[in-house]
């Protein structure tokens, strides 16, 4: 009696080539190291901190639900380690430290281990803390430290050791005593939308302006992606769909009205878009699998970026961007699945 092979099923993401989950994720990780380096270079030992406390939590909290659920320890597929980083890189520097804790839970909690772990969450894990944190700390989520403050290996930003529930630290006077000449305490997207003044260019992609732990610098986090398409561990056409609709919303409205509307490479260059674009949307799991679809998913999440941030209350767009994009991730496969060889549309029935 001839043995009949088992047929295995599985989530995404789905491997066309001799390479592991494990080998991809820890890719992932490689790439994000140097983002990590220049956020601790420019804000010191607090994003070291930061960094460290996100995904320490998210490695626990990975652990915890693993082992409530009888399922084997997912750790080691590296998968939670990219979790911590990457909700690290979008608090700013001197988050408190609780408050990060906090976000790195309800990332895996509700963004990972609820769906089933990886494979099943349907939007990314590391959004999913930021949103929370977003709406339950305001002041701390917009409060902005600025880069290269002398000392910044020595000591820590005073609200990064705020004490749980306590009122946020004002890290005004901490700022003066440092003689940081020049720093406004906003980031380059707020000083745009609510003063119209746009910051450099090179300002930008060199990183050295305000902002949260890991979007700083363009160009770092650019060629940090670029490594991960050239190893065909991400697809390349989801960033390329994020900065086509970029720029198909921000020129038209740049062109209108060049005092108001920032113009379409400070759109590309400022905020957490290069971050988003290059680790976030390509995520494997919430990004569509059809090919038109891979571009128009990136589309969207570009042009709704764009529209939030010149439209919108907030002057960052990119996180609920991303969301809502995954969430329409299953829609946009269904809507481009592409023609089977030589089927013919339904008639329509007289």
């Amino acid at each position: 009696m001839l043995k009949k092979a088992a047929i295995e099923i599985r989530t995404s993401p789905h491997l066309k080539k001799a390479l592991s989950v494990e080998q991809i994720m820890r890719n992932v990780v490689y790439a994000l190291l140097s983002i990590c380096a220049w956020s601790v270079y420019q804000f010191g030992i607090s994003a070291l901190a930061l960094l460290l406390v996100t995904t320490l939590t998210c490695i626990l909290t990975e652990s915890f639900f693993c082992w409530m659920s009888g399922r084997p320890n997912s750790v080691k597929d590296f998968s939670v380690v990219i979790t911590g980083l990457l909700l690290a890189l979008t608090l700013p520097p001197g988050f408190p430290l609780w408050m990060a804790a906090v976000a790195g839970f309800i990332a895996i909690a509700l963004g990972k281990s609820l769906f089933g772990g990886l494979g099943f969450n349907v939007m990314n894990p590391a959004l999913i803390g930021r949103a929370f944190v977003q709406a339950a700390f305001p002041v701390a989520i917009t409060t902005w430290t600025p880069s290269f403050v002398p000392g910044r290996f020595l000591e820590f930003i005073p609200s990064s050791l705020a004490l749980p529930f306590m009122s946020p630290v004002d890290t005004s006077g901490w700022v003066k005593e440092r003689a940081v000449d020049g720093f406004t305490g906003a980031t380059p997207l707020a000083l745009q939308k609510f003063e119209h003044v746009s910051v450099d260019t090179m300002d930008l992609l060199t990183g050295t302006v305000a902002g949260s732990a890991g979007e700083t610098s363009a160009i770092i986090i650019f060629i940090c992606g670029l490594y991960l398409a050239f190893r065909k561990m991400m697809d390349w056409r989801i960033p390329a769909g994020v900065f086509a609709g970029t720029v198909l919303i921000s020129l038209p409205l740049y062109l209108i009205n060049l005092e108001i509307y920032p113009s379409p490479q400070f759109m590309l260059f400022s905020g957490g878009l290069m971050l988003g674009a290059m680790f976030m949307a390509s995520d494997m799991v919430g990004s569509p699998l059809t090919p038109k679809g891979i571009w128009l998913y990136g589309a969207v999440i570009g042009m709704l970026t764009v529209i939030i941030r010149i439209f919108g209350g907030l002057n960052e767009g990119v996180m609920y961007a991303i969301l809502v994009a995954n969430a329409l991730a299953p829609m946009i496969d269904s809507v481009t699945q592409p023609r089977i060889y030589g089927e013919r549309k339904q008639e329509a029935e007289s």
